[in-house]
């Protein structure tokens, strides 16, 4: 099967780049283009400035679902990412450039069952990053695979390993049991999604970043609340309209604070953590990291209230 436009496919690499267009990446970025994806040595690579470049508007984790709808000469898909509301943007979904040896077509067919011809629960990366190996205990065979990630197990674990299903391979490869969990069926508690937001203090800022690689201030409260199976809008301003506002001084740990600026809209997304006065963990553009901190006061001017998921 070959990428067709108006046909589904996935993402067969750790990460994939979502790019405004083909001819705003830049030699820099050639490590994240690749196949399999580096996205770690992109990013390492990169400095303060190029990190923050408008080039990136999104990211889509392995095994994510697109919609081609444009193939361009020279190896681009462009797509909608239909896992990432953006109404926004596109009804369908965020909307953006990959490369196409990044995607495989999805099967007309869907998954096939477990061998077994049972049901098995799908799995969710719950390391920061983890490696898919060819064998229990071998090498690895797709490294990068990050935190929210969703695996489809094909049978039980081995020695402590997990054989998991990777789009655009014939065979299973394993993932160490103790880097996944079984995707939740139950919301989480606002402690759960503070323990693992908190896992990712220190990450590198960098615009469009959906991973504990390198991350933005909406992907961290996305890939935070996709670790536990409830799928949010990519982008702040939808995040703000997807969830519910609460009474200001009624907000509690878990919470999202949002930040705007009169006539501009919202532009910065934090979680609500713990303490006295407003404090939030957030990916701070300024600092360029992931922090937890009590409101500075030009943040508290820009609070356009709390909300909850």
């Amino acid at each position: 099967m070959e990428l067709e436009p108006g046909r589904e496919a996935l993402v067969r690499v750790a990460v994939a780049t979502l790019w405004t267009d083909p001819g705003a990446t830049r030699p820099v970025d050639r490590p994240a283009l690749a196949v399999p994806s580096d996205t770690d040595g992109w990013i390492s690579g990169m400095d303060a400035t190029q990190r923050v470049g408008d080039c990136v508007l999104s990211q889509l984790l392995l095994g994510e679902r697109v919609l081609v709808t444009a193939l361009r000469p020279g190896g681009w898909a462009e797509v909608v990412a239909v896992e990432q509301a953006a109404p926004r943007r596109d009804p369908r979904g965020y909307p953006g450039w990959l490369p196409a040896a990044q995607l495989v077509p999805a099967s007309p067919d869907g998954d096939p069952a477990a061998p077994d011809g049972d049901s098995l629960t799908p799995l969710v990366v719950d390391a920061v990053s983890t490696g898919l190996r060819a064998a229990p205990g071998g090498p690895v065979t797709l490294p990068g695979i990050v935190l929210g990630t969703r695996l489809l197990p094909v049978g039980p674990a081995v020695d402590g390993w997990r054989p998991v299903r990777a789009p655009g391979r014939p065979d299973p490869l394993w993932v160490p049991e103790a880097d996944v969990t079984d995707l939740p069926t139950a919301a989480p508690t606002a402690d759960d999604v503070l323990a693992v937001a908190a896992r990712l203090r220190d990450v590198a800022y960098v615009w469009g970043g959906l991973s504990g690689h390198g991350i933005d201030c909406s992907g961290l409260v996305h890939l935070v609340w996709r670790r536990f199976g409830v799928t949010l809008p990519r982008d702040a301003d939808d995040q703000a309209a997807a969830t519910t506002p609460v009474p200001a001084g009624e907000e509690r740990p878990g919470d999202l604070y949002f930040f705007g600026r009169p006539g501009r809209g919202i532009h910065h997304v934090g979680l609500v953590t713990a303490g006295s006065g407003p404090r939030m963990l957030h990916a701070c553009y300024r600092q360029r990291r992931v922090l937890a901190e009590p409101l500075p006061p030009d943040r508290v001017a820009t609070l356009v209230g709390a909300h909850r998921v």
